[in-house]
């Protein structure tokens, strides 16, 4: 049966005999298989649900992409593929991972402000779609396709002359290094006209981590208003148009779930335009966190309960060199606490405030900061949620020298 963690949200995850169930198992259990702590656990039936409510919420025009720089674990792309329509990635690294599933090339696509000419050459070769993010970049890729004697697929990342309102990180909107300007992309297109290169569309991200619907359907009609102006100087119909993602996922005390009805009720009215104006193309959202951010743990040991005049420190095995997003040194303006919980006495007949840290020599390194979890001795289970997305990869794992901690989809 479900629990609440009074200082955060409702747990997704299943609770019994007052310990945590991670894809079915519990989770001292689940320390057991994997055979040591820290490690991340991500539930796929978690991921697949989160999936299968946005399609049935969706107009049946939207395709789903994923983005594969939100977690890109082999095993959760490899579980991606049968549910969702379509990759980005962000190196050549994460190309490797996309094409080593089924997907198919033509729905894989590359973004990033500096891809390099061996990358280039890479996705040219790969026939994935390129999101150009500049005149030069597309220079580039079109010598590298006459190179390698093949006509690439191009789209252009377009920075929109507008911003994704109450977003938690804005890509577009004023000066940005990503993407081509929006009133720079007719001459681009222009241009793109002379060179060995296979028109597909636009890819028009504004913004990620938003909350507020209205910002995101706001964004959204924006997008498409921009999309028609550049599609009449486009070289060829526009078959693929990414209108980006934004939809966030609560974190912090007082935050509220997207109200994902209002923001799929509001798309599905502006498809029809959309499709009369643009009858060749795929209607794309791309998401990353949303997918997977709320099935995965972060789960470390007590090492040592210790007090410092008056306070408690819960010292783990695991810290900032795994988990840098809960650290509050990824993005926080103001550190905030993640959500955490003593996984296997979730719920305690007496509150009992702790600071959870770990083990290097840096007051930085604070999973928790007085929250009240409950009494934790030695040896129990602390587990971080909302760590699906931008855990480990955007960690820094070889600080100081500690082990890297272990991965496992359940």
């Amino acid at each position: 049966m479900n629990t609440t963690i009074s200082h955060a949200f409702p747990l997704i995850f299943p609770v019994k005999d007052n310990i945590l169930q991670v894809g079915g198992i519990s989770l001292p259990f689940l320390a057991e298989r994997v055979g040591r702590t820290p490690f991340y656990a991500y539930d796929r039936s978690l991921i697949t649900q989160r999936v299968a409510e946005l399609r049935a919420a969706l107009p049946a025009e939207i395709h789903l992409h994923y983005a594969i720089k939100a977690n890109p674990m082999p095993a959760v792309v490899q579980h991606m593929v049968g549910l969702v329509d379509g990759f980005d990635l962000a190196s050549a690294g994460e190309m490797k991972i996309a094409l080593d599933t089924s997907m198919p090339v033509d729905k894989i696509s590359f973004a990033g402000p500096g891809k390099t000419e061996a990358e280039l050459r890479q996705a040219a070769a790969a026939g994935i779609v390129v999101n150009l993010e500049s005149e030069l970049e597309m220079e580039r890729l079109a010598q590298a396709g006459a190179a390698l004697g093949v006509r690439p697929k191009a789209a252009v990342r377009v920075n929109p002359d507008f911003e994704l309102k109450s977003s938690g990180m804005k890509m577009g909107g004023g000066p940005k290094q990503f993407g081509v300007d929006a009133e720079r992309v007719p001459a681009m297109l222009a241009r793109m006209r002379e060179l060995p290169l296979e028109f597909f569309g636009f890819h028009i991200f504004s913004g990620s981590q938003n909350l507020k619907a209205e910002a995101i359907m706001e964004a959204q009609r924006n997008t498409f208003d921009l999309a028609r102006r550049l599609a009449m100087d486009a070289p060829g119909p526009v078959r693929l148009l990414n209108l980006g993602g934004g939809f966030g996922i609560p974190y912090f005390p007082g935050e509220q779930r997207l109200d994902l009805s209002s923001v799929c009720e509001h798309l599905a009215g502006l498809v029809p335009d959309a499709r009369r104006d643009f009858p060749d193309a795929e209607f794309v959202i791309e998401l990353g966190r949303y997918f997977v951010g709320e099935a995965g743990v972060y789960v470390s040991r007590v090492l040592d309960r210790k007090v410092s005049r008056g306070q408690v420190f819960l010292i783990t095995d695991g810290g900032l060199h795994h988990h840098l997003s809960a650290s509050g040194n990824f993005g926080q303006v103001i550190r905030k606490n993640y959500p955490v919980l003593v996984g296997n006495k979730v719920q305690a007949d007496t509150a009992s405030v702790a600071s959870v840290v770990g083990p290097l020599c840096t007051p930085l390194d604070l999973l928790g900061d007085k929250m009240e979890l409950g009494h934790a001795d030695v040896g129990d289970l602390i587990v971080v949620l909302q760590s699906g997305a931008y855990g480990l990869s955007a960690s820094p794992t070889a600080f100081l020298g500690h082990p890297a901690p272990a991965e496992v989809l359940v």
